[in-house]
């Protein structure tokens, strides 16, 4: 229900975008496709390797090192994966819902997804160019110690 809501308000404002300039709504429209388009062959890629690696791991897999009973160990496992994996969100979000649906416990996807977007393992070196090696160090050292409390709240609150 609340899909359709967001679907008709987008649609509305599209609608109102238009009635006002229809020159601006044209580019804004074709700034969009542009982008899709660009970003389209990462996207497939991404929920290809996506959905390539939730078919060939079963649930029972995800249960035992990721499940809610792993505990600590689970929450540390896809914590590290979760700092060393660069994964946009609106891919990150969907993946963590099927690893629920899966098996995977919250705490354990709470930590993956904080250190997902908190933790950049990956992009260290940029982030080092501009910020220094301390200031990136700490950030991320910071990120990954609030991903557990975090994670930590989240599991509480969903128990």
């Amino acid at each position: 229900m609340f899909e359709k809501i967001l679907y008709v308000v987008a649609v509305s404002a599209l609608i109102l975008s238009f009635y006002k300039d229809k020159e601006k709504t044209k580019k804004g429209l074709a700034k969009a496709w542009k982008s899709f388009i660009n970003i389209l062959p990462a996207f497939a890629g991404v929920l290809a390797l996506t959905g390539l690696a939730l078919t060939v791991i079963s649930p029972e897999i995800i249960s035992r090192y990721i499940g809610s009973s792993t505990g600590f160990l689970g929450m540390l496992i896809t914590a590290v994966i979760g700092a060393i994996t660069l994964i946009p969100g609106f891919i990150a979000f969907p993946l963590a819902a099927s690893l629920l649906e899966r098996g995977a416990g919250i705490s354990q996807i709470a930590v993956f997804i904080s250190t997902l977007m908190m933790v950049g393992i990956v992009t260290a070196p940029l982030e080092i160019e501009y910020f220094g090696k301390k200031e990136t160090l700490i950030r991320n050292a910071l990120s990954f110690l609030f991903s557990f409390i975090a994670a930590a709240v989240i599991g509480v609150v969903a128990a």
